[in-house]
């Protein structure tokens, strides 16, 4: 039997829910496949109602326009993956046993999940890893905020930075850390596989080599307290 993951979504995001339907599941899974494969700044809905085969009118039932699909579809991997973390440490006693699964979680490679066959999480890691941050450096950031559009990710960095305060009680900063790893552990895969002359991981390109730095940094950040 597969559990079916069931991530709560803002509905400020979305004018009509895109889960409710085969036509929005289909303008998820063909959007997460569009950007991945041309960019965020090339993707319209017009290409993607060519790719579904639907009219451009009916993306529009679901979504006002491509940078709330962004912020729905990044949204959503955070919501999945604080279950992920959920899942994988909740039988564990130690803490640091616990920030290590969750650094491991973040810069390993994503498998897609069965049990949401309409978006496949692997092809969506790629995306985060490359494009999440544009949903929130925006002009507009102010009031995404205000409608609560970030709070799946804040949600995440308060999971881990209360880990983070178990391991280290004293630490003044387990949410700035917190954050730090998330983006830490996207912003030095991209560049391990675009830029490598700004990592120390460009000729193995192997996410343990993150992985490794990313539990190096953090814990002799720890062990200072």
């Amino acid at each position: 039997m597969i559990l079916q993951v069931q991530i709560k979504m803002n509905e400020a995001l979305f004018i009509r829910n895109p889960e409710s339907s085969e036509l929005g599941k289909k303008i998820l899974m063909h959007s997460v496949q569009l950007i991945y494969k041309s960019g965020f700044e090339t993707f319209t809905f017009k290409k993607l109602a060519e790719d579904i085969g639907t009219t451009e009118a009916g993306i529009y039932r679901y979504f006002e326009n491509k940078h709330k699909l962004l912020v729905y579809l990044t949204a959503w991997y955070w919501g999945w993956l604080e279950f992920q973390i959920s899942f994988h440490t909740n039988n564990m006693k130690d803490p640091s046993v616990k920030l290590k699964r969750i650094i491991k979680l973040l810069a390993k490679a994503v498998e897609d999940d069965e049990k949401t066959s309409y978006l496949n999480e692997s092809l969506l890691h790629q995306i985060i890893i490359a494009e999440g941050s544009k949903a929130y450096l925006t002009k507009q950031v102010g009031e995404d905020n205000k409608q609560h559009f970030f709070k799946p990710y804040k949600d995440l960095c308060a999971v881990i930075g209360n880990i983070i305060s178990e391991c280290s009680p004293k630490y003044k900063y387990p949410k700035s850390l917190a954050s730090t790893i998330i983006e830490m552990a996207h912003f030095q895969n991209f560049f391990m596989n675009n830029l490598p002359s700004l990592t120390d991981f460009g000729s193995k390109q192997e996410e343990s080599e993150i992985i490794a730095f990313l539990n190096d940094l953090v814990f002799r950040s720890l062990k200072k307290i």
